[in-house]
């Protein structure tokens, strides 16, 4: 259900609005930012380190604080600031609605499980108290209980979801304002540079730094670079991690500095009358809308962030290690499977990761090595500049085969003719094996990959992985679990 609005008087227009910001870095298409603006009230900006920012791995931590960076310049150049304050939502906000008299409360849905519940307890906590608190829909393309199936319940196949989502008007793109009107005074900000958002990072920060996409300039000129040029051969070129035919938007899309409804509407109109481009642009367009698939079903089926999302595969015996000889192996792109550790190698010094690639690398994982998809999408949760929490932990499942998938647990990727497929002439690989990839500068000294080499064969071989991991099925089928090794 929609979150509820609450009415207060208008009268004093010298009280402000707070705009509490989270995953929407941007001032085209804030829908919040927007109807704060349209008030005439003073707006205050605002972002929150609280629990939920904490708990950000290294690498999405990190990145969030270069965003944010970002958007306290865009929104000075209209005249603008961004707060920041540190400390639990509800008491950080209540302190800001005590300094500065608002009136106001709005933000942008957020559609995480925790972020649910927050968002709540404030909504209701202010709400009591008489303060006009509105949330407003902006981070998705359609929201999660705007799509039902003909029995009413929500989409757990995507083709269907797909088609009910192209079948609907996607709202417009609303324009990013000119001005805000601002307070006679500013609360007091924490300085960003004081948070050290990057402490975890350590070395690997200079070498991943190069490859970043910064703001929301930057994502807007890289989606017309994207459909001018490489959207033509995206359809048959995707899959190929050596090609630049990707839009390479998941990483402004994780953090708000391009919405997902500009995306879809510029790409329309772009492509409009160019029937050449359409099924590129279908195909563009069906990716984007797997992200707003992944949210719907953490919406619904939130277990889907940290358990089986078919909950009989809890039960099935991975292995659970964290201190693991083999996830090590894997972390650290030593296992002797050559796109393996070019992907792993290509996140270390990137952030990111090709599409194609992760999904090898997660089947290797959680087939071959048999290790519980849990303890990939915790690396991957900590070392992807692009992460994005319903996309990672969908992700995580299909390839395992717990997830909303037709093909369960039994399809398993072999590394070596993915390869013949996809990256036939090994440019790829080639690229992130050599020794001047910047991989041993991104990672910790402790791992010395300047003197330890790759193993010169799979630490587990394809063919033997393969037939272990359809055994681990059969039994587990049968109940007749067996023992780990």
């Amino acid at each position: 259900m929609p979150h509820s609005k609450t009415s207060t008087s208008h009268s004093d227009l010298t009280r402000p609005v707070l705009v509490w910001l989270r995953r929407d870095l941007r001032l085209t298409d804030n829908p919040a930012l927007a109807a704060a603006a349209q008030t005439g009230r003073p707006v205050i900006p605002i972002f929150l380190r609280d629990d939920l920012f904490e708990a950000l791995g290294a690498a999405p931590k990190w990145r969030f604080g270069l965003g944010l960076e970002h958007f306290q310049n865009s929104l000075q150049r209209i005249g603008s600031g961004l707060i920041l304050r540190s400390g639990p939502a509800l008491a950080s906000l209540q302190q800001l609605v005590q300094e500065t008299g608002a009136e106001a409360l709005y933000w942008n849905r957020s559609f995480e499980p925790e972020g649910i519940a927050r968002d709540t307890a404030v909504k209701s906590h202010f709400a009591a108290q008489g303060l006009d608190v509105k949330s407003f829909t902006g981070n998705l393309l359609a929201e999660p209980w705007t799509l039902a199936t003909k029995a009413g319940g929500h989409f757990r196949v995507y083709s269907p979801f797909w088609r009910a989502l192209a079948a609907q008007e996607v709202a417009p793109a609303k324009p990013a304002p000119d001005r805000l009107p601002v307070p006679d005074s500013w609360p007091q900000s924490e300085a960003l540079h004081s948070w050290q958002l990057g402490k975890a990072m350590q070395r690997g920060a200079s070498v991943v730094a190069p490859h970043l996409l910064l703001g929301e300039a930057a994502a807007q000129a890289q989606l017309d670079h994207f459909l001018a040029g490489a959207l033509q051969d995206y359809a048959e070129g995707r899959d190929f991690p050596a090609r630049q035919v990707t839009s390479g938007l998941s990483e402004p899309l994780a953090y708000g500095e391009i919405s997902a409804r500009q995306i879809w509407h510029v790409t329309r109109v772009t492509v409009a009358g160019q029937a050449a481009l359409a099924r590129a642009a279908e195909k563009f367009l069906k990716e984007l809308a797997w992200r707003d698939f992944a949210w719907h079903l953490s919406y619904h089926d939130p277990h889907i962030q940290t358990r089986a999302w078919r909950h009989e595969w809890e039960a099935f015996p991975w292995k659970t290690a964290a201190d693991h000889p083999h996830l090590q192996a894997w972390q650290q792109g030593r296992t002797g499977v050559d796109l393996i550790d070019a992907g792993l190698r290509e996140l270390h010094v990137t952030g990111k990761m090709h599409n194609r690639v992760r999904m090898i690398a997660a089947s290797y994982l959680t087939k071959h090595l048999r290790l519980h998809w849990r303890l990939g999408q915790q690396w991957f949760a900590d070392t992807l500049v692009d992460w994005d929490p319903a996309s990672n932990a969908m992700g995580w499942q299909w390839v395992a085969g717990c997830g909303p998938d037709a093909a369960p647990y039994f399809r398993v990727f072999n590394p070596e003719t993915q390869q013949k497929k996809f990256d036939a002439e090994a440019r790829y690989t080639r690229r992130w094996l050599a020794t001047d990839s910047g991989f041993a500068e991104a990672t910790p000294r402790a791992w010395n990959v300047t003197e330890t080499p790759r193993p010169l064969s799979p630490i587990v071989g394809l063919a033997e992985g393969r037939a272990a991991a359809l055994a681990a099925l059969e039994r587990f089928k049968s109940r007749d679990l067996g023992t780990v090794d």
